[in-house]
């Protein structure tokens, strides 16, 4: 398994190796993001310490391998890209140069890239998509009498993922410098708890003790915790079985059950 990161983070605390790979203003290259636009990057900086472009740690790991490779610059390696997704085909790197991005789909070196993916047919025989229905599987950790609420995971506004970035911008951190567990203001009450007291959030993995805040879009019977801080590792407390068609942890549900914090705690 590999992550790409500029800072160290928990997860790559636990790798066997850790390249030292450049940030995004120390190289040239191509980023794509989600909504099909492809951008240039232009190199902007030297990189720090022993730190090499991806490129030349991929050649490197690729001739340790025997593979002979001999990439000289990311323009070949997007130009073989060209050559196997033929939705590139009107993008070259000279012409990224020159408008800085450009989307795909794009047929050609001077038409503009398609807004939508498909606009007049799907690529089957017929030019129809096939809608299938999804069927609902329930949760791998319903709730009980003695879990009666449902935890859920996930990012803040503030804080990407582990926040390895975020979390060292001081304004960012400053609005959301630690961990709060989100429920509805009905729940609170019933609990009596007021917002920003110490509550007691226990799964069948553990438990985190935080702050409470009062969210009125959280529904009853929901606990929400960002999964940003080390600290409060809310994901540890999750379900870890998988999904069988997906393969991955079910991190939006899980039963847990929240009380008041102790003196214990």
């Amino acid at each position: 398994m590999s992550a790409r990161a500029i800072f160290l983070t928990e997860t790559a605390k636990y790798a066997d190796v850790v390249l030292p790979a450049t940030a995004w203003p120390e190289k040239d290259g191509t980023v794509t993001n989600t909504n099909r636009q492809v951008q240039i990057g232009r190199k902007a900086m030297e990189p720090p310490g022993d730190a090499r472009p991806d490129l030349w740690i991929i050649n490197e790991m690729a001739r340790g391998l025997g593979l002979g490779w001999t990439y000289g610059h990311p323009r070949e390696v997007f130009a073989e890209m060209r050559l196997a997704m033929p939705s590139l085909r009107g993008i070259t790197w000279e012409r990224l140069e020159r408008e800085g991005s450009v989307t795909y789909p794009c047929d050609d070196e001077h038409s503009p890239g398609h807004e939508i993916v498909f606009g007049d047919r799907f690529p089957t025989p017929s030019g129809r998509g096939r809608l299938v229905p999804a069927e609902v599987m329930p949760p791998g950790e319903p709730v009980d009498e003695l879990f009666p609420m449902v935890l859920t995971t996930g990012r803040q506004l503030e804080h990407w993922h582990t926040g390895e970035m975020t979390r060292r911008s001081r304004a960012l951190d400053a609005l959301e410098p630690v961990a709060v567990a989100s429920l509805s203001p009905a729940e609170l009450e019933s609990l009596g708890i007021a917002p920003g007291g110490r509550i007691r959030i226990e799964t069948r993995r553990g438990a985190i003790v935080c702050a409470a805040r009062a969210d009125a879009d959280i529904p009853r019977g929901m606990v929400f915790m960002p999964f940003a801080y080390r600290e409060a590792a809310a994901n540890v407390m999750t379900d870890p079985r998988l999904d069988p068609d997906g393969k991955i942890p079910e991190f939006k549900y899980c039963a847990a059950r929240v009380a008041p914090a102790g003196p214990g705690d």
